[in-house]
């Protein structure tokens, strides 16, 4: 090509005129080559399901489906089950997929994943989607896509229907060990508050209350000791002042009998004279020693006399210096101690209850204190069984819902899929595009002959034209001299041209008559 040409419309004109039949040959090549290419291949064909999914038949506020997954996710789970080797060689060899493969000694890995690579499904909406498959007879692909849609169908019920049930295995072994878990922390929680009893937060109130109850019984014991105690002083008065006329309170011996009295009187008057001395002095004092001592000795003369009296049989004496208001006064003198022992009695029992209701308020009081640890100790229990027990109950409403599901699973009413449109025996081949082919092979041919023009102008280096001789060579033009062409010549191009013509005739008519026989036979 000239350095800095540029192409006119008569340069294109005189190049298409010039070189246009290398497009042509090149265009019917490339729709010859496509027409024959495309006889060549053989017919796939294909068909196709719809199948949607089906709502249980039972309310979902009534019965919680088990599976709940996105149709999306239910065909990844049923796709990797279904495109496996076991299963898509079981169908290769029942409706007998594949020969030439087969005959060829192809492993079966590549036969099944060839299959796979004919199997296409898609998702058309929420609740349906297509499956279909690519073979080379219209009744065997039928076959097979029917074939594939009962697969995913009675995949999918036997995928839920084993979901169902080792859900509700699964929450039956946590629910037992939940159950588990529970009584023991129940044995713990009922050893402690047995343990503890009367320390538990919940008795601090009735704890309270026996205290209470208690001091207001150990104040009215110490009203009625203090009554005792004065009544005691009365008695001991009551004493000292009837006694007091039988004899003469004086720090020295104790007083003497009167004459011709019995070992008896003489052993109540020494009684007496020890009490007065007991009032004044210890134990200790030789007085109180000697007084003791006297009354020891009657006490074995008594004994002694008595005794003898009841060998011989014969009454003892009857006291023959005891007046009647001496008798009186040692009777009232008797009764006072009477009721002074009486009194020392019931002291001494008040003194036994106060004791003891003093270790019951040291007890209560005991246990109140240690209540703080033993709440602390409550609350950490408790939390732990609240938790438990939360678990156990929402456990237990799990399992119901799943054994519900299960139930509805294997009855056959839960979600599952149906066939909405069942496959067809395609009436038409699927494939391969046999126009397009062949439009793609003219459309290649043509930009093959363009570019083989193109090279062609790029490296033509002649000159056609004046303009390019004065812009090159930058001289004057004198003189055109004019093409003389011979009749030898023209009658040589004219041939070329009509041959040329003939050609591309041939070719369209040929061209169209493949295409139109083409379109007559499919």
């Amino acid at each position: 090509m000239l350095p800095g040409k540029k192409f006119t419309s008569d340069d294109i004109l005189r190049i298409v005129t010039r070189r246009g039949w290398i497009v042509l040959v090149t265009l019917l090549i490339g729709a010859a080559l496509a027409i024959g290419v495309s006889k060549r291949l053989p017919n796939r064909y294909r068909s196709e399901t719809l199948i949607i999914m089906v709502p249980q038949g039972v309310p979902d506020a009534y019965v919680k489906a088990a599976v709940t997954d996105k149709i999306e996710d239910r065909l990844t789970t049923l796709q990797d089950q279904i495109l496996s080797r076991s299963r898509l060689e079981s169908i290769i060899k029942d409706l007998d997929l594949y020969g030439p493969l087969r005959a060829a000694q192809v492993p079966m890995e590549d036969v099944v994943q060839r299959m796979r690579e004919d199997i296409n499904y898609k998702v058309e909406g929420k609740e349906s989607f297509r499956v279909s498959y690519v073979g080379l007879d219209a009744k065997t692909v039928q076959k097979t896509t029917e074939r594939l849609a009962s697969l995913f169908i009675e995949e999918n019920l036997r995928d839920r229907e084993n979901t169902a049930e080792n859900t509700n295995q699964f929450l039956d072994s946590q629910l037992e060990d939940a159950k588990r878990r529970l009584v023991e922390h129940e044995k713990k929680l009922e050893e402690y508050r047995n343990r503890y009893g009367g320390e538990l937060p919940t008795q601090a109130a009735a704890n309270l209350q026996a205290i209470q109850n208690a001091q207001v019984q150990l104040q009215q014991l110490s009203d009625a000791s203090d009554r005792l105690r004065e009544r005691r002083l009365v008695l001991e008065r009551q004493i000292i002042d009837l006694q007091s006329d039988l004899i003469v309170l004086n720090p020295g011996p104790t007083p003497a009998a009167p004459q011709g009295a019995s070992v008896a009187q003489q052993l109540e008057m020494a009684k007496g004279s020890l009490q007065q001395l007991q009032l004044q002095y210890k134990d200790e004092h030789p007085l109180v020693k000697d007084a003791k001592r006297k009354i020891r000795d009657l006490e074995t003369q008594l004994a002694a006399e008595r005794q003898a009296s009841a060998a011989t049989g014969t009454e003892p004496a009857p006291d023959k210096f005891v007046s009647p208001l001496e008798r009186q006064r040692q009777q009232r003198i008797k009764d006072a101690k009477l009721q002074m022992d009486d009194v020392d009695r019931q002291l001494a029992e008040k003194q036994q209850q106060e004791k003891h209701l003093h270790e019951v308020v040291a007890e209560y009081q005991a246990k109140l204190d240690a209540m703080p640890k033993r709440e602390s100790d409550v609350i950490e229990l408790t939390r732990d069984y609240s938790t438990l027990e939360a678990s156990y109950k929402s456990l237990l409403a799990k399992r119901e819902e799943a054994a519900l599901a299960a139930n509805l699973e294997r009855r056959n009413i839960g979600a599952r899929f149906k066939v909405l449109d069942p496959a067809r025996a395609p009436e038409r081949p699927f494939s391969p595009n046999r126009m397009l082919i062949d439009l793609g092979g003219a459309g290649a041919g043509l930009a093959l002959g363009l570019l083989l023009v193109g090279f062609f102008e790029y490296r033509d280096t002649s000159f056609t034209a004046e303009a390019d001789v004065v812009r090159l060579l930058d001289v004057p033009v004198l003189a055109l001299v004019p093409l003389m062409v011979s009749d030898t010549d023209r009658r040589s191009g004219w041939w070329r041209r009509s041959l040329f013509i003939g050609v591309v005739a041939v070719g369209l008519v040929g061209s169209a008559a493949a295409l139109t026989l083409w379109r007559l036979r499919f």
